[in-house]
């Protein structure tokens, strides 16, 4: 173990990791500040450029984008009141009428440390929990990993949309679309309709330029977004107290680790997102405040408790990732694809296998923290001047990037056919609200819940009995019925309520 931790900090400190790092939390920050962009759109574009480089470096470049991007969509959110990302929605409950009061910079200052400090302390909680959740997943076998995937995807399909049927049928369609190419136990083709192309599978990148961040261009035109929002300049600072004091730190500090707290619990969970999190942390904070009446018109707390809740549930989302080798977002669920084209099976396996790389990627989640501090402290000004670009200027670039980065990949046009097939459907999964969640989830976890089905069923020779046996795997197919019957039920009323709140606060 000391040798893999020496190791780990000789790379994780190397000029390589450190300046990728950089550059991703730069990034992130950027697009995060735009409105209407979101980290996710970020990861799929740029994964095809982190091809040729180590896994470690690549890993802590899009860890770096996905940290940035959580932290950077509180600009946009406080200071011309549109979020960056729909998790700073309740940012812009406290954070835009503090703007509006003259105090820009402050809660743009307390924003960032809320971001840090819940960010880092939930990095902290990935490394404890890692660990002890790999060491139970390690005694799992085939029945209990199918029984755990089949909860996952029900999990996530009740929690992400507003129709459990549409996101089961969307995770479906993902888990159809894993199966194209050759049959890994018969070496026979599938679905691949003669195309040769597609004997190695759908590339990873097709699925995600397409519908994550072409499709996503589509949607903005088709709603007319040039001119949606009334980007006009911040306000300007005209207190003397623009400046966060000692005094004011330590009165929000019970309101960040609230928010943490909130956004750990949630982002473990799949599907559940940073949205609800920012949401139920900011409810929290503001019933257990002796000023509650504040809240909505300027609290400071309410930012801190936001973009807390925000920025934990990045690191909280990835302990299942490290641990079991599950996704439960977006991102993390093309972080996983990450690993995957890099040869790296992410899960227990990982931790036990290749330790060092584990433990790197830890110390450069710790490094990516200190940076954000940095990267957010001394760029605050500039990214404040780059949300008033105009939407003319920002989606012809994206748009660039998604056919550059879908020849990339494979050097040809039938990955870019792919992709705009691909964004089609994405545009179309988004305007009929399918779950594009689940279906990318489900495209990941395809190959992994193949192998496990097919195992489970060759050991329990296809008797639905042998679960009687496998007391783990019933709990996890109980919790999936409890799933579909309840919590899409939940999930629902709790989107409404909070579009009311937001609604009527805004």
């Amino acid at each position: 173990m000391l040798d893999a931790l020496a190791q780990a900090i000789s790379s994780a400190l190397s000029w390589q990791v450190l300046w990728y790092l950089v550059i991703g939390v730069f990034i992130g920050y950027l697009v995060g500040a735009l409105p209407g962009m979101n980290r996710t759109t970020a990861i799929a574009l740029l994964l095809p450029f982190t091809v040729d480089l180590s896994p470690l470096v690549a890993l802590s470049f899009l860890i770096g984008i996905n940290k940035g991007g959580a932290a950077g969509s509180a600009v946009s959110a406080i200071l011309i009141n549109v979020p960056g990302e729909p998790s700073s929605v309740v940012t812009t409950l406290d954070g835009y009428p503090m703007s509006r009061q003259g105090k820009s910079r402050k809660a743009l200052q307390i924003g960032l440390i809320a971001s840090v400090l819940g960010d880092l302390f939930a990095t902290m909680v990935l490394i404890v929990l890692t660990a002890p959740l790999a060491k139970i997943a390690l005694g799992t076998g085939p029945i209990e990993l199918s029984a755990l995937l089949i909860f996952t995807m029900t999990f996530i399909a009740a929690a992400s949309g507003t129709s459990f049927y549409k996101g089961i049928l969307s995770g479906l369609m993902g888990l159809l679309l894993a199966t194209v190419g050759l049959d890994p136990e018969t070496g026979l083709p599938r679905l691949t309709f003669g195309y040769l192309e597609l004997q190695d599978g759908i590339p990873l990148l097709a699925v995600a330029i397409g519908t994550l961040a072409l499709a996503e261009i589509f949607v903005q035109t088709d709603r007319g977004r040039h001119g949606m929002y009334d980007r006009q300049p911040p306000s300007a600072s005209t207190t003397r107290d623009d400046r966060l004091s000692f005094a004011e730190f330590k009165a929000i500090t019970p309101a960040i680790f609230k928010g943490s707290i909130v956004g750990i619990g949630v982002g473990i969970l799949p599907g559940l997102g940073a949205t609800l999190s920012s949401f139920l942390g900011y409810n929290w904070v503001k019933r257990t405040s002796k000023t509650p009446e504040l809240f909505g018109a300027g609290a400071p707390e309410g930012v801190a408790a936001s973009e807390s809740a925000d920025n934990a549930s990045v690191p909280g989302s990835l302990v299942p990732v490290f641990a079991i080798g599950l996704p439960g977002s977006l991102s993390t669920a093309l972080l996983m694809g990450a690993f995957m084209m890099h040869g790296i099976t992410p899960g227990p396996f990982l931790l036990r296998d290749d330790s060092a790389l584990v433990y790197g990627i830890f110390i450069a989640m710790m490094m990516a923290s200190v940076v954000l501090l940095v990267v957010g402290y001394f760029g605050q000004q500039f990214f404040s001047k780059i949300i008033l670009a105009g939407d003319r200027v920002i989606l012809p670039i994206i748009v660039f990037f998604c056919f550059l980065g879908a020849y990339l990949e494979s050097a040809s046009m039938f990955s870019v056919f792919l992709m705009l097939g691909f964004a089609v459907a994405g545009y179309l999964m988004k305007k009929f609200d399918y779950s594009f969640v689940t279906f990318v989830v489900g495209y990941v976890l395809g190959p992994m819940a193949e192998l496990s089905f097919r195992q489970a069923a060759i050991l329990s020779d296809g008797n639905p009995l042998a679960l009687l046996n496998h007391p783990f795997a019933i709990f996890f197919l109980v919790l999936a019925v409890f799933s579909a019957w309840r919590l899409s039920k939940w999930n629902t009323q709790a989107l409404a309520k909070f579009d009311t709140e937001v609604r009527a606060k805004a």
